[in-house]
């Protein structure tokens, strides 16, 4: 019923014939039901990675449907992608579970710490991370939950939630400070020209819940004064994680279907949302789950969208290819060595 009345207001609002054109289908189909779902990442064997923060590990779901866990513990992973070597790549957030680090599963398995402190100061909580052509990895680093514990602070001892780049050498540079409240999901443009970045207070009132874009030199440092907001989901539930398609429209997990107050309405319904690289909104498929919250394309042809929502894995057709770096890029000497 819920799923119906969703189509019925997409029709009244004028964005079912975007949709349609869009995905293949007009919802996504449950593939598998686990715990609390984040962080999807997607490998050419068929298989799907997912971050299950409820138990602390992270599954892969092979191409029979069938789930396996990967990494137990995982240090509370969140977001997951794959480099330009293959290897997966892991935000680990905070809480008694978590490392607050970003790390990497070499082909035997063993985890390399990519990094774990800034300037000798733990992370607030690495979250979701995106990288370019040369191998350098963005990040981004909220804080959500309890607030004690912060270490990077501002010269007026501000808790800064930044984004940062861990080039190939290992070196770490902090890109972002405070021009993002509380920075979620990261992508960047298949041309490095362009840093995508969530911006999702959920637990303050009247702060921006928006999608910015910001220009990047070819050095990999934000351009000052750049910022555009492409986006703004109001007082609903902000966007979370999100995808890049190949003409550059971005896919961004956003919404409630039942309010969490005092700070999060239904004005922005649960799904995934699309928008162009200038902010025009060009579609939007429902998840009758909440909360939506990542999103990673996948399939032989990049032409089937993986969602994360609640404690289920979805999947929808789309028409127009993912971009997903690791497969739509050469890969060169990228790696990434520990300092």
């Amino acid at each position: 019923m819920a799923v119906m009345l969703w189509l019925e207001l997409l029709i009244v609002s004028g964005h079912s014939t975007a949709a349609e054109e869009l995905f293949e289908q007009p919802v996504p189909q449950p593939i598998g039901i686990v715990a609390f779902v984040e962080g999807p990442a997607w490998h050419p064997t068929g298989n799907v990675y997912f971050s299950d923060g409820a138990n602390n590990r992270i599954m892969r779901r092979d191409r029979t449907g069938a789930m396996h866990v990967f990494r137990h513990p995982s240090g509370a992973a969140n977001g997951l992608l794959f480099d330009l070597e293959g290897r997966l790549l892991a935000c680990e957030g905070p809480g008694p579970q978590g490392h607050r680090r970003v790390t990497r599963t070499e082909p035997d398995g063993t985890i390399t710490v990519l990094t774990d402190r800034f300037q000798k100061h733990r992370y607030a909580g690495p979250n979701d991370l995106t990288i370019d052509s040369k191998g350098r990895i963005y990040f981004t680093d909220p804080r959500y939950g309890s607030r004690r514990g912060l270490e990077i602070l501002d010269r007026d001892g501000r808790a800064i939630e930044g984004i940062y780049r861990i080039d190939p050498d290992g070196s770490v540079t902090q890109v972002l400070t405070h021009e993002v409240n509380r920075p979620n999901g990261i992508c960047i443009s298949a041309d490095d020209r362009w840093l995508f970045v969530v911006d999702n207070n959920n637990n303050t009132p009247d702060v921006p819940r928006a999608v910015w874009r910001f220009a990047v030199t070819p050095a990999g440092t934000v351009v000052p004064g750049s910022r555009k907001k492409l986006h703004d989901f109001g007082r609903g539930r902000g966007g979370d994680g999100m995808a890049l398609d190949v003409a550059g429209r971005l896919y961004i997990a956003a919404g409630r279907t039942v309010a969490s107050p005092p700070h999060e309405t239904t004005e922005v319904p649960g799904g995934v949302y699309v928008i162009t690289p200038e902010g025009k909104q060009v579609g939007f498929v429902p998840i009758p789950e909440d909360e939506v919250t990542n999103c990673t394309f996948g399939g032989r042809d990049l032409k089937t969208l993986y969602i994360t929502a609640g404690h289920t894995l979805w999947s929808i057709g789309v028409r127009t290819a993912g971009f997903v770096p690791w497969l739509s890029r050469k890969a060169t000497d990228t790696r990434v060595r520990p300092k």
